[in-house]
């Protein structure tokens, strides 16, 4: 039987195929074949995870200014990331590990991270430095520093750190980097700075030096810094100041400063135009943009002209005759007073023996919104504005609690929303506000609503107008009425008005004119557009 199982046998061993001289074992055969297919699996494997490692390069650049300028690998956040620059923009994504046993069902999807470059505004190489060691050192990688906007409109600054202990790859990195950011033409490199060491509770200065110089510095901008020293200092010094050799004008301080400041810049560039600064009838625009802490990008702001028939008396902001200059004027009286206390002592004093004046206001309303940007309508109403131009002054006359000429918001801590809410910083026109002659209780219910959310002009005897220009000519007091304002200056009696204009007191006796110029001045800052749902307060700008 063995035999014959044998037999059975043999003849199926005999019919497999003779291995030809010179070729390959079947073992071999098979090993060469698991080897080809190993190879293939790899070859797909890297396939994959080269479409995971590089998951920015599927999509094509859709914009001008996205075409990849340089592309590697650093470490961010103690993750291995794929790094592409481009002259906006610079993105990254982690480097993904292949999926387990090289299963391709299993898709990894990678979180890209995106840096605008228009907000870093600084990128320095990383050292590691033994002490006392001022320069050279080991090179770790990059830094660079961006402008986050957070809750409030708030700007803050953070550090992304690209780690790459390769000393060109990280040279060649920061010189293209360094090379974007030279390219934007709008970022000063040169700065003339203001200090008032008396504003905000005399923090200004450590303000200034504990916060915001470092940034200058880390951002590779000169300043040229100047602490005043009494009121007038500021523009004293821009009289003189030779503006070219700088990109802007920086204030640190309160209202008084910051126009000050905007007064100094504003009446150097009319010196330096040659126009007699007595009578202004068309200002030049200031040659370098002002800020105000904190900075970005820049726009342009509307400035106005407060002056006489016979001279010019300074560039600002906003202004109010009656109450509102009559509190100011009773609290200079009081300087001895803490500054808090003072206000509030003028502020009731003023409310106690609230008087009307009586005065004559000429205006000459807007007509057309300068926002209507149809062509064939503006060249229309340009017509009709020239055509009509001598019959748009209006007037009104009578005795008022209170004007008020704004063109700038002006919010404060006790106005939320502003003493003129509905103006802007460049839309062309003022707000002229009205109090008419009232009760002292009507009077501070109008108040009052300056600190809620309620319209504080909804009262029969507050009157609002959007103009262009208004001429304020108070009625002279008779001597017994003058001397009823006890708690005015010596001046008052002599027929001088007190005028609030951005907070600085000024007394005239004859009209006062005040003619708004559109975007005389461009601002430091962010966008207006960006503030109408801010809760942030200031008291300036």
């Amino acid at each position: 039987m063995l035999g014959a199982a044998g037999s059975a046998v043999s003849p199926q061993r005999r019919a497999r195929p003779e291995r030809a001289a010179g070729g390959p074992a079947p073992r071999e055969q098979r090993a060469a074949a698991v080897g080809t297919a190993r190879a293939r699996s790899s070859a797909a494997a890297a396939e994959e995870r080269r479409r995971r490692v590089a998951p920015l390069a599927a999509a094509p650049p859709a914009e001008a200014g996205e075409e990849p300028l340089l592309r590697g690998i650093f470490e961010i956040s103690k993750r291995s990331c794929d790094v592409v620059l481009s002259a906006r923009r610079l993105r990254w994504s982690p480097i993904l590990p292949e999926s387990p046993a090289g299963d391709s069902t299993m898709v990894l999807q990678a979180q890209e991270d995106i840096i605008e470059m228009k907000d870093v505004f600084s990128v320095k190489l990383k050292r590691r430095r033994f002490v006392g060691q001022k320069n050279g050192g080991t090179v770790l990688g990059i830094t660079i520093f961006k402008c986050l906007n957070k809750e409030e409109n708030k700007l803050t600054d953070c550090a992304i750190h690209l780690n790459n202990l390769s000393e060109d790859h990280c040279h060649t990195w920061f010189k293209h980097l360094k090379e974007i950011l030279d390219g934007f033409q709008n970022r000063p490199k040169s700065l003339k700075v203001f200090v008032n060491p008396s504003s905000h509770k005399r923090e200004a200065t450590h303000v200034y030096y504990e916060k915001v110089a470092p940034l200058f510095k880390l951002a590779d901008i000169k300043t040229d810094v100047t602490v005043t020293e009494y009121e007038g200092h500021a523009l004293s010094v821009l009289k003189e100041c030779e503006l070219q050799a700088f990109d802007g004008v920086v204030c640190v301080g309160g209202d008084g400063s910051v126009s000050e400041v905007a007064h100094g810049l504003l009446l150097k560039a009319q010196i330096d135009a040659g126009k007699d600064t007595d009578y202004i009838p068309t200002p030049v625009r200031a040659p370098v943009p002002l800020g105000v802490i904190p900075a970005g990008h820049t726009q342009a702001v509307d400035v106005c002209t407060f002056s006489t028939p016979s001279k010019l008396l300074r560039f600002g902001f906003s202004a109010m005759f009656g109450f509102g200059a009559r509190t100011l004027a009773l609290a200079e009286k009081h300087r001895w007073m803490p500054s808090g206390q003072r206000k509030d002592f003028a502020f009731i004093k003023t409310l106690a023996e609230l008087k009307p004046e009586e005065c004559e206001l000429l205006f000459r309303p807007l007509q057309f919104p300068q926002e209507d940007s149809h062509e064939s309508d503006r060249k229309k109403k340009e017509k009709t504005r020239h055509k009509g131009s001598k019959d748009q002054w209006q007037k009104i006359q009578g005795h008022f609690l209170n004007v008020s000429i704004m063109a700038i918001p002006c919010l404060c801590s006790t106005a939320p929303r502003g003493l003129a809410p509905n103006t802007r910083l460049n839309n062309g026109s003022m707000a002229l506000i009205v109090v008419k002659n009232t009760s002292r209780t009507e009077f501070m219910k109008h108040l009052k609503r300056y600190a809620s959310v309620k319209n504080q002009f909804n009262f029969p005897f507050v009157e609002t107008y959007t103009v262009q220009e208004v001429k304020v000519q108070p009625r002279l007091k008779s001597g017994l009425d003058a001397k009823e304002n006890t708690y005015l200056n010596a001046a008052s009696a002599e027929g001088n008005y007190p005028w609030n204009i951005d907070g600085d007191l000024m007394e005239e006796a004859s009209e006062v004119h005040v003619r708004l110029h559109p975007q005389l001045v461009n601002l430091y800052g962010v966008n207006t557009d960006d503030l109408e749902s801010s809760q942030a307060t200031c008291k300036c700008i």
